[in-house]
């Protein structure tokens, strides 16, 4: 197993006006999913999930309502891999069907170790 642990973090341009796809589409996306999936699975600790819309921000001062929902880009998810480098968890992000949509870009940030 590799060495490093990396945090990834699905952001989402989309207002969530998108149309459903079709149950067809869905098939073949999950079909793309198991595959990628099935390729990286000695890099994948945790697949994550979707997040969802209610939340707060806490700071020594205050706890507001949160997520922002006036921000551009929404975080709607994560998941966390492992790689020997930031050039491999980049490699194994690149090839996930979930960069292929339009307007998704995942933020991968290395885990630092005491």
């Amino acid at each position: 197993m590799a060495e490093k642990k990396f945090f990834c973090l699905l952001r989402n341009e989309g207002g969530g006006c998108e149309p459903s796809p079709s149950p067809t589409e869905m098939e073949a996306m999950y079909a793309k999913y198991k595959t990628w999936q099935e390729t990286f699975a000695n890099n994948i600790v945790d697949m994550g999930a979707k997040l969802g819309g209610e939340g707060a921000v806490v700071s020594n001062t205050e706890v507001k309502d949160g997520p922002y929902v006036e921000l551009k880009e929404m975080v709607g998810g994560y998941m966390t891999i492992t790689a020997d480098t930031l050039e491999e968890a980049i490699k194994v992000v690149q090839e996930s069907p979930m960069v292929m949509n339009p307007g998704v870009s995942i933020e991968i940030r290395e885990v630092a170790t005491p």
